[in-house]
């Protein structure tokens, strides 16, 4: 197993995500233990030593289930995270109760590691209100050594990161990323991580395989790829983030034993990628995007031309995101924050956007599309 430094401990490269444990007919609330047990055990005795959960993984379940598998172990064998979940802020005002609840669930004393959960938007105001106290809480409890480590994790946008980190950067000792090579220039993700090397901060990673889309190619993709380094399609990208030196756990939300054991040999040994294969790595990127994405240039001349004051380069970017990958959550989490008369079911299709796009683009048709995709009234 590959470690990483990180202050005065080694953490294992690959860490052990928990949100997409194996489940049966029942669904997201049916773990199935015996196949988790083997798939832990594995992790356990192949050197994994981070553990990730979550209070909303599994309706809760998954909190259960981690410290359930991670009790047959010894406590300082192992580092285990959980996160605050201010991804909904009905919970702003109870982070006593959910962090008592957390570890009574997880049948531990304190966590290694402690998050604050998916800084966004529609959130990051909420995070930042003294009137919930939720930092100066998690704080006393790192004082009273019930969290020995805090940090945070972040699908919003760069203002919203420079906003938390104005904020709580100074309390902050590492940050979680989505952070892919689909996603490397398309979300932003590299200047995301340069953003916390400005505050000294090591990069976790979530999401490196895009919810699994980057194990599954295009088969014309993966050809090419091949006929550099014959790997698998999941190698290259868990590859592409052994290449990264910020990066210092890399999160794989395993469902599967099989999965379990393939991301365990790859992480037996760093190889990373030449700079020849990052470059075309990034390439395959570009027109993996470019296939789904809006041409949109950001050059905002159809700003000053919407009647509704519409931000249209913004919400073509949430369109391409969603559009891209299939779905997911990120789009509609970030329109979500927006005001009403902000959405894209906002546009009147009056066209004047169009008639100044040096682009050509069909803007009006396209807020339809994605009004219609996120169900907008």
């Amino acid at each position: 197993m590959i470690y990483n430094d990180f202050q005065n401990i080694k953490l294992s490269a690959l860490g052990f995500g928990t949100m997409r444990l194996p489940t049966g007919p029942g669904g997201d609330k049916d773990i199935l233990e015996d196949e988790a047990a083997r798939m832990f055990d594995c992790a356990y005795e192949n050197g994994v030593n981070y553990y990730d959960t979550a209070w909303g993984y599994h309706f809760g379940l998954s909190e259960v289930v981690t410290g359930k598998m991670l009790s047959r172990y010894p406590r300082n064998s192992f580092y285990l995270a959980d996160k605050f979940p201010g991804y909904d802020v009905s919970n702003m005002d109870e982070v006593e109760s959910i962090f008592e609840e957390q570890l009574k669930r997880c049948g531990v004393e304190y966590f290694d590691f402690y998050l604050f959960h998916n800084v966004f938007e529609g959130n990051v105001d909420y995070y930042l209100d003294e009137k919930y106290g939720i930092l100066e809480y998690l704080l006393r409890q790192k004082e009273n050594g019930r969290i020995r480590h805090l940090g945070f994790s972040g699908h919003g946008a760069m203002p919203v990161l420079e906003k938390f980190l104005n904020a709580y950067g100074k309390h902050m000792e590492f940050g979680q990323l989505q952070l892919n090579y689909l996603d490397w220039d398309f979300q932003k993700a590299k200047e995301k991580l340069e953003l916390l090397k400005k505050w000294n901060l090591p990069a976790w990673v979530m999401e490196p395989l895009r919810g699994g889309k980057l194990s599954n190619l295009p088969p014309e993709v993966s050809k090419r790829l091949r006929k550099m380094r014959d790997v698998t399609d999941t190698e290259w990208a868990l590859r592409f983030l052994q290449s990264l030196p910020e990066v210092t756990v890399t999160l794989s939300g395993m469902s599967s034993y099989e999965q379990t054991r393939e991301n365990v040999e790859t992480y037996r040994e760093r190889k990373p990628l030449s700079d020849e294969e990052m470059a075309a790595l990034l390439k395959e990127a570009e027109g993996m995007v470019s296939e789904g994405a809006l041409p949109c240039t950001a050059c905002r001349y159809c700003v000053s031309h919407c009647p509704m004051g519409l931000d249209i380069p913004d919400l073509i970017g949430l369109y391409n995101e969603h559009k891209v990958t299939g779905g997911g959550f990120i789009a509609p989490m970030a329109v979500a924050a927006l005001p009403q008369e902000k959405k894209p079911s906002a546009c009147i299709a009056c066209r004047s956007c169009e008639a100044v796009c040096p682009q050509g683009l069909p803007i009006a048709d396209t807020m339809a599309e994605f009004s219609k995709m996120l169900r907008l009234k």
